[in-house]
């Protein structure tokens, strides 16, 4: 028999949305979230803490997470409304984000969208239906409303762009290193433990015959390798030393991992500690009633050396810089833990001072969505 504790755990960390007013107030919290997020990246960029290729592909996966949510909107508009009407089941404890299991559903029915639209109404039919329906019978047309949500959702999924459980990896060419090509390889995945997105990106040295992207034999491999290390369960340092040893010619320099996320807020997600005691002294107004955590794990090689591999022969390895206090212990050169929030918040956070908050890089979010970074 299943543990209880476990049992209530789960049944607790996961909450169905049922509410019209409720659910539409999670979207639109996180449609500011998102847009928040891309301009703290432009802040970290404009320190010179992303190089201008790397901002832009960290918005590239911050417009596909907003693409993400927007279609799930659609998906959901009529919760709460219509008789058997679908609910969007989220994280509220470690995360505050929708479960995995939402965007897995959205991918598969992503891969059968057209399939879908082409058995439905079009936008303009159903809206004249509407109002027939509306005009003869004195009816709300509840079932033709759901129908309407349902094609703007695939259509929203047709036009892809969105986040997916599996985005996978893409290089763009840095420049040349020596005889060396250096790439920015990077991809993304949906933690299915975390319920958090999650981008990676590596520097990687390359000095095989063909360009890496362009290689039939090696980029396949690669691809299929670096997915399947991407668990936040594992160290920087465990995916960086497989990847070295697993690909001769591929030299990495630098993988970092952006977790984004969790969100917090009173209203929506269960927190403990002091983060708790901020969001309820701060008493923020709906949209003003959150924070979310953005954690950046960096790891950097800092030399390179030939160590012995098998009896007769050698190999090019990199040796890892870790952080001398917690590097053994996290696996990486360092982690820096950011956090965006409202100005009511923040200046809660500032005035409890707890120690847990203090280390934190703060962003806030000033009049007109500005972002003020916190000294």
């Amino acid at each position: 028999m299943a543990d209880p504790t476990i049992k209530d755990q789960l049944v607790n960390d996961h909450a169905e949305l049922y509410d019209p007013a409720i659910l539409r107030r999670y979207f639109a919290k996180f449609d500011r979230i998102t847009q928040h997020l891309a301009r703290v990246a432009g802040e970290v960029e404009a320190e010179g803490r992303l190089t201008r290729t790397e901002a832009r592909i960290l918005g590239r996966y911050l417009s596909a997470l907003s693409a993400t949510f927007t279609a799930l909107s659609w998906k959901y508009l009529m919760t709460g409304r219509a008789e058997g009407t679908p609910r969007l089941t989220f994280d509220r404890h470690e995360s505050g984000f929708p479960v995995a299991q939402e965007l897995m559903l959205m991918a598969i029915d992503a891969a059968q969208a057209e399939k879908h639209l082409a058995g439905m109404a079009s936008e303009a039919e159903l809206k004249d239906r509407m109002v027939r329906q509306i005009v003869r019978d004195l009816t709300v047309p509840r079932a033709l409303q759901f129908a309407l949500s349902q094609r703007l959702y695939y259509e929203a999924l047709l036009a892809g762009g969105l986040f997916l459980p599996r985005n996978d990896p893409d290089a763009q060419w840095i420049g040349d290193v020596g005889p060396r090509r250096h790439f920015l390889v990077h991809w993304a995945v949906y933690d299915t433990q975390a319920n958090l997105p999650v981008v990676y990106l590596l520097d990687v040295q390359d000095s095989g015959k063909k360009p890496l992207p362009n290689d039939d034999r090696r980029w396949p491999l690669v691809s299929q390798g670096i997915m399947a290390q991407s668990l936040t369960g594992l160290k920087l340092l465990t995916i960086a030393q497989g990847f070295d040893k697993d690909f001769e010619a591929l030299h990495p320099k630098r993988l970092r991992r952006l977790t984004l996320g969790p969100m917090h807020s009173k209203d929506f997600t269960l927190q403990s500690g002091p983060i708790s005691t901020v969001l309820a002294k701060a008493d923020a107004p709906d949209g003003e009633d959150w924070a979310l955590v953005w954690t950046v794990e960096d790891l950097i090689s800092d030399r390179e050396e030939d160590v012995k591999d098998g009896w007769f022969s050698t190999a090019n390895r990199q040796i890892w810089k870790l952080d001398p206090l917690t590097g053994a212990d996290t696996g990486t050169t360092r982690t820096e833990r950011m956090v965006i929030l409202p100005e009511r918040p923040y200046q809660a956070m500032a005035d409890l001072n707890a120690p847990g908050l203090r280390d934190l890089r703060k962003f806030v979010v000033g009049a007109g969505g500005r972002i003020i970074p916190a000294v």
